[in-house]
């Protein structure tokens, strides 16, 4: 913690030790109440937190009955010990971070008692587990209902039918990263997510080289609130994807086509006139800057060789956001030399102009 915050924590202990917190004497920290506890555990780094819920009984039962976020992704070699330990105690866990780095460290056994005992959770990242199996998403799908964000990034070894189970049962998904599951995103479970998972907000596919235009535009007619989907990598996909994204999701911010060379101009067209029926609704608002702030405000779409300037620009003629100029890069075209004339709206504004605006 800070010399600041230790200093105030300090004071605060020294009243209560010379006023007797009220009817009750402090003199040591483990009597100190369970509001102050956590208001110093709050500014610990976890490993502090796991070793002062061991200093004594009270801590212990204070620190697992407030902890709420809890992140080992600093542990680097028995993570799956730890979480069998601290998973039964720590019961009202809302965000766990469990990103492994170098190796994998988790097994389907650690995953099966977080969902048998923290049935509140919320977000939870188990990136990187390339020895998880099926048996966990089973596991999470009946533990965990409450589940809004879910990091799976990397987990090779989950399957469509896991993940399609998953979503029937956690239905409140809100953010789902399926960056690499190749087994485990295809168009079934795309279409299961999408018939489920109404809230759904982000979403990413990336190098998901199964995924099709069944399985993208199941999402597109199944969550409107979709506001960032990321299908690098899909190689699979053409111009219908992105087109019943750019019809039915008319709150797209982001969007990565990185090397989907199926895409062509109509894609395009089609994102741009999405603009203009939604502009009818904004304009409604009678907010200027809502109105420059609605729409894509980034698009990737290097390597996608078969798109033509006009296309390219009539997009970022209708979004504002969309920026080609030097440090402001939301539009990214690398790859696309043919596409080096297209210029983002504040490009157009002259010298000139400038300065009469000014």
């Amino acid at each position: 913690m800070s010399t600041m915050q230790g200093d105030e924590l300090n004071i605060f202990f020294d009243k209560l030790v010379v006023f007797g917190g009220g009817s009750r004497v402090i003199t040591e920290w483990k009597d100190i109440p369970m509001e102050l506890l956590m208001r110093i555990v709050c500014l610990l780094d976890d490993r502090t937190v796991i070793v002062a819920s061991g200093v004594c009984s009270g801590w212990r039962d204070a620190i697992c009955l407030g902890l709420t976020h809890l992140s080992l992704s600093w542990c680097t070699n028995n993570m799956n010990n730890l979480v069998l330990s601290l998973a039964p105690k720590f019961t009202n866990l809302r965000v766990l971070n469990l990103r492994q780095k170098d190796k994998p460290l988790l097994d389907d056994n650690a995953v099966e008692t977080i969902a048998n005992n923290c049935h509140d959770l919320e977000d939870l990242d188990l990136s990187k587990s390339f020895k998880l199996g099926d048996q966990s998403l089973y596991a999470l799908a009946r533990g965990c209902p409450e589940l809004t964000k879910l990091n799976i990034s990397g987990c090779s070894g989950f399957s469509d039918h896991g993940l399609k189970f998953l979503s029937g049962y956690c239905r409140k998904l809100k953010v789902l990263n399926l960056c690499g599951c190749v087994k485990a995103a295809t168009d079934k479970a795309l279409k299961s997510i999408g018939y489920n998972c109404r809230q759904l907000e982000s979403i990413n596919l990336g190098w998901c080289e199964g995924v099709g235009d069944v399985g993208v535009m199941s999402l597109a007619y199944g969550c409107p609130d979709l506001h960032a989907i990321d299908l690098c990598g899909c190689v699979f996909i053409t111009d219908e994807s992105v087109i019943a994204l750019a019809n039915n999701c008319l709150h797209l911010r982001s969007l990565g086509l990185y090397y989907c060379q199926n895409i062509t101009d109509r894609a395009m067209y089609a994102l741009a006139h999405s603009r203009v029926k939604n502009r009818h609704e904004v304009l409604w608002e009678s907010v200027k800057t809502r109105y420059e702030e609605e729409g894509l405000m980034n698009l990737n779409i290097s390597q996608c060789t078969a798109l033509t300037p006009p296309a390219v620009q009539a997009l970022c003629d209708s979004f504002p956001a969309l920026h080609t100029c030097p440090g402001r890069h939301s539009l990214i075209i690398s790859g696309c030399l043919n596409l080096t004339s297209v210029h983002c709206t504040c490009r157009t504004v002259t010298p000139y102009s400038r300065s009469a605006q000014v």
